[in-house]
């Protein structure tokens, strides 16, 4: 490997980590309720979003205020959170990529809304997104979130903004 090869290597290997980082980052928002400054650190303004295996909401952009906002509505009533995103398949290609990971989402309500039934909505399945180079680093412009199991997804109710996110 002569020393360009070598330079191409480290940058793709840079790039990678920097975008698996975002997918964690990604999480935190929702599972540490940092709804205010992380957002703009993990996806491009706008963002398109894409939940309609969830929600029944089609693919949009948003302006990211706007999907900050849904999330903090969207995540208020669940005491806990944690998503766990995992496997991620990178394909580079200049200043975009491809993100492919599974996850694993467990959202937690409390008793009072509950009562005697189950409290944990538990979605799987796997994200394809999709990020940019920006002057700031890699930025998430696509999260699309295809879900294959639902447990107790009648809970989602709960966390559904009334209306799509505009």
């Amino acid at each position: 490997m002569n020393a360009t090869d070598a330079h191409a290597a480290g940058t793709h290997a840079a790039d990678r980590a920097e975008i698996v980082q975002l997918l964690g980052r990604y999480a935190d928002v929702a599972d540490l309720k940092q709804f205010d400054e992380l957002p703009g650190l993990v996806l491009t303004d706008p963002v398109t979003v894409d939940f309609e295996s969830v929600a029944g909401i089609p693919p949009m952009e948003t302006p990211l205020g706007a999907y900050a906002e849904a999330l903090r509505g969207a995540f208020a009533p669940f005491t806990a959170t944690h998503h766990a995103i995992t496997g991620h398949v990178v394909e580079i290609d200049g200043d975009r990529a491809t993100v492919h990971a599974h996850v694993r989402a467990e959202h937690w309500l409390p008793e009072e809304l509950t009562g005697d039934g189950p409290n944990c909505w538990l979605v799987v399945g796997f994200y394809d997104n999709e990020a940019v180079r920006t002057a700031d680093g890699w930025r998430l412009s696509r999260v699309k979130l295809t879900a294959t199991h639902q447990e107790n997804a009648h809970l989602a109710g709960a966390a559904l903004p009334a209306e799509p996110v505009h």
